[in-house]
């Protein structure tokens, strides 16, 4: 089956899944050595399925969703791995196929509106820009479409809103039309990346709300990323959680909540504030700093900040393991798991003994 973009043959696999990350890796060579900013990871996410990437800053979010969308390149990117989507092997499209795949089957939502809209461009041509590029329409169709998506995502006035330029908008309205053009051409998928950044938490609440809205109308699957485990504890279906560019917990979002075990997850939720404290009550940091990806430790690239650390996590890197007790979907990398003491577990199909 030849490609989206004419010069390139898509590689079919059989497969029910949306998305399918195997073994990925992203690493930036520079003068101080290869920054592992994605160290193998791999993960799926499920038609009309919501997954979300959790970590701190610093632990790969970005780069794997940016990676994935096919908008790292350079001779200094380093990548290996694969990324399917609806079986079809997209990691190394062209530039060509890789502008056609993006907005028709997935699209992106970024961080900070102001950086990613252009800030000479009216709001209405910013929308329209992809519909030219891939849907049929006339000009007057493309004008009508804009003004009906910046309606669906709460605009108000949007025939007017359409002559503007994005310094006139609040930040609340700019997030708003970067997720009116992310969905103008109907994609399959849709990555937000840190959607709420630099918003009040009432307008936070009303952009994730919009989100999940327009996710369940158009039937598409969606990654949310972000460092915040609160805003994806009621709008995942499954939870990811990355620490220096590698996958250290995977499980269902009750059950991550529930029976977490990986103790940098417990650790992150312990940092969330918390509604019942009293006022200026301080909140819990996580000890230490990130490990430096040019040379990260030996071991669990965790323990020098876990307080359960002992001797063979410095020296011996735990795999993904699979809890027999809990379920086959909840994965962790740790050998001293939160709430087991004698854990045993599967690893690759073995069993292996605590």
């Amino acid at each position: 089956m030849s490609g989206c973009g004419g010069d390139t043959r898509w590689v079919l696999v059989a497969d029910d899944s949306l998305l399918k990350v195997e073994n990925f890796f992203v690493h930036f060579r520079t003068s101080r050595g290869d920054v592992r900013a994605v160290d193998g990871v791999s993960f799926e996410v499920e038609p009309e399925k919501t997954l979300g990437i959790v970590g701190e800053s610093g632990s790969g979010k970005t780069v794997l969703s940016r990676s994935i969308m096919g908008l790292l390149h350079g001779k200094n990117v380093i990548r290996h791995g694969r990324v399917l989507f609806e079986g079809r092997d997209i990691t190394h499209l062209s530039r060509r196929a890789g502008r056609r795949l993006r907005g028709t089957d997935v699209a992106m939502v970024f961080q900070d509106p102001m950086t990613s809209l252009n800030p000479v461009m009216k709001i209405g041509r910013q929308l329209t820009e992809g519909m030219e590029a891939h849907l049929d329409l006339t000009r007057r169709e493309r004008g009508e479409l804009a003004i009906e998506l910046l309606r669906s995502v709460g605009i108000p006035s949007p025939e007017s809103r359409i002559d503007q330029y994005p310094f006139e908008l609040s930040g609340g309205m700019r997030q708003r039309v970067t997720i009116a053009i992310a969905l103008a051409c109907n994609p399959k998928l849709l990555l937000a990346d840190e959607p709420t950044t630099a918003l009040d938490v009432t307008i936070q609440a009303q952009i994730l709300n919009l989100l999940e809205t327009k996710k369940r109308e158009r039937r598409m699957g969606m990654i949310l990323v972000t460092h915040d485990l609160g805003v994806v504890a009621g709008r995942t279906d499954d939870i990811m959680v990355m620490y220096a560019g590698k996958v250290v917990e995977r499980a269902p979002t009750a059950e991550l909540f529930t029976q977490m075990r990986m103790p940098y997850t417990e650790a992150l939720l312990n940092s969330i504030p918390k509604l019942d404290e009293a006022s200026h009550t301080p909140l819990v940091t996580i000890g230490g700093r990130p490990p430096v990806m040019t040379a990260p430790p030996t071991g669990c690239r965790f323990a020098p900040r876990c307080p359960y650390a002992q001797t063979r996590c410095t020296v011996e890197e735990p795999p993904l393991l699979t809890d027999e007790t809990v379920s086959a979907r909840h994965v962790y990398a740790c050998w001293y798991p939160v709430g087991i003491t004698s854990p045993t577990v599967t690893a690759a199909g073995e069993r292996v003994t605590s």
